[in-house]
């Protein structure tokens, strides 16, 4: 089942319950910690929905894309040399490499505020797609992680950590780390159609090529297992 099915149900049930308790509270008289009380619950119920529906993703993959993982990533693993070096194979592999890159939107516009997803959706060369930013970060995908890690804004380090969570739930964290990098590129191509290996028939980059961009970035090697 695919996530994004399976997180609009959940989220569509949930905003029907919220609808009908807000839509009941218009005929009552409350204060206004009574109000703040109702919207505080509603964010909860909205986070658990997202946890179950994160659970739900893990089961039916069998983990092979473990949503849960993002909720404990440590986000000081951006620190470390061979992190920053995969984020810019990625990045080179999307297009946003330049100075501008955290900015463009799929087909090469730029966004111009950094609150939100910019969450436009644009049709070029037979392909339709919302994908924005440095790691080309689809809506509903933005969304989904977003609402796991607590993100309040679509800035540059927002960016950052967000592919973080998503190589974290594509099992790639530790392999990233050690320097696993062909094991790394393996499993996230998958999440990024631009890398080496990625089944979606877009442009890819070369295993070569990706070596060569993250060896330039900094990045080292571990042993392969």
């Amino acid at each position: 089942m695919e996530r994004n099915k399976v997180l609009l149900c959940a989220y569509g049930l949930l905003l029907g319950v919220v609808i009908y308790e807000w839509n009941k509270r218009q005929g009552e008289t409350g204060t206004d910690d009574e109000d703040s009380d109702f919207i505080g619950g509603v964010t909860s119920e909205l986070e658990s929905a997202a946890y179950a529906a994160a659970d739900f993703i893990d089961s039916a993959t069998g983990g092979i894309l473990k949503i849960s993982a993002m909720r404990t990533v440590d986000l000081n693993v951006l620190k470390h040399p061979n992190m920053r070096a995969f984020l810019s194979v990625i990045r080179a592999g999307e297009g946003t490499s330049d100075a501008q890159g955290y900015r463009r939107i799929f087909g090469g516009q730029l966004f111009t505020s950094y609150d939100d997803h910019p969450r436009i959706t644009v049709r070029k060369s037979g392909y339709t797609s919302s994908a924005a930013g440095a790691y080309q970060i689809l809506t509903s995908t933005w969304d989904e992680t977003r609402q796991m890690m607590g993100l309040k804004d679509f800035t540059p380090a927002s960016q950052d950590a967000a592919a973080v969570g998503r190589i974290a739930a594509r099992g790639a964290l530790s392999d990233v780390i050690a320097g696993r990098f062909e094991i790394a590129i393996k499993k996230v191509a998958k999440e990024w159609a631009s890398l080496p290996g990625s089944p979606y028939g877009q442009p890819t980059i070369s295993l070569d090529r990706a070596r060569q961009l993250y060896a330039s970035a900094g990045g080292s090697m571990g042993v392969v297992a």
